[in-house]
């Protein structure tokens, strides 16, 4: 029986209760900031900076969250001990935030926060089947039709809930192929994100990845790229386009549930030997490393239980 509780706007609820105003912002508006954490070995990872990203994400947005970013931890920290008999000592979860406005008038004037803003915090199992396979076999990386937002419309790094471009994207690189996983390029054909996260290639036994001109500066891709340094591996920043890709050595995604994933196929060509390369398996072993976690074998062991 699931027993989860989650955090609403001052209260712990049971997560069958948990209900937010049909008027609410984040649902007229999708006017609501987010951040996903997630535990390794039921600890979460890099919370602190979760936060503080998400509080970046709130004065950009001029959403007052009427918490400091202290009682957002103490909160947080809270509800993961609470949940945490809902979970097996070899499972982890996700701890997501999710902030919104609160309630919106409409056609009113949405610089005025007119009631207090609504809070949501939840867990939930970190489940990892759909990914698990591309750890060995890597992915089919498609670039969709439909474009990255431009920075200059909303910031990619504001970590927010307006998705529908993301959902577009990846429906329709799965058009291509059911088990895509997509490329979104921005409106100047430049290689942006994957709708929940980084991408990387390997050229020459270097780490390339897109600036932060146009995507997300993601945790993972952050983590990312210091494994690599400590493993002397040489990290660039560049404009990448769907021809390095299609030309790279080695190419994989990073999000925070699968910290990374390989991809061994390109828009339908193969990325080199069209095998998972030695670097990608290196930075894997990286994070296993770093978190204490085998992260394959937690995915496998989920496959294999499904």
């Amino acid at each position: 029986m699931n027993n989860r509780k989650v955090y609403i706007s001052g209260e712990i609820v049971p997560e069958v209760d948990a209900k937010i105003s049909i008027f609410d912002s984040a649902v007229l508006l999708g006017d609501t900031v987010t951040e996903s954490t997630r535990t390794f070995n039921f600890k979460p990872f890099k919370l602190d900076e979760h936060l503080e990203r998400l509080y970046k994400s709130f004065k950009l947005t001029r959403i007052d969250p009427q918490m400091t970013i202290e009682e957002m931890k103490k909160v947080s920290l809270e509800l993961l001990e609470i949940n945490k008999d809902n979970y097996k000592t070899n499972e982890d979860c996700w701890l997501v935030h999710n902030i919104s406005r609160g309630h919106s008038i409409t056609g009113g004037n949405p610089a005025l926060q007119v009631s207090k803003p609504t809070v949501m915090i939840y867990t939930q199992p970190m489940n990892l089947v759909l990914w698990a396979p591309f750890y060995t076999k890597g992915c089919h990386a498609v670039t969709p039709p439909t474009r990255m937002v431009p920075s200059q419309s909303l910031d990619a790094r504001i970590k927010n809930r307006s998705r529908l471009f993301y959902t577009l994207a990846e429906i329709e690189a799965k058009l291509v192929d059911p088990d895509a996983q997509s490329v979104i390029l921005d409106i100047h054909g430049n290689v942006a994100e994957n709708k929940g996260g980084n991408i990387f290639m390997i050229k020459d036994g270097k780490l390339i990845t897109p600036t932060t001109a146009n995507c997300l500066e993601g945790l993972t891709r952050n983590s990312t790229m210091e494994i690599a340094r400590s493993l002397d591996i040489e990290v660039i920043e560049a404009v990448i386009q769907s021809y390095d890709l299609a030309t790279s050595d080695e190419m994989f995604i990073t999000s925070t549930p699968y910290s990374i994933m390989p991809a061994t196929k390109f828009n339908g060509m193969p990325i080199a030997d069209g095998n998972v390369g030695p670097v990608t398996k290196k930075l894997i072993q990286g994070w296993s490393d770093r978190v204490g976690v085998d992260i394959i074998k937690q995915a496998e062991d989920q496959l294999h239980k499904h």
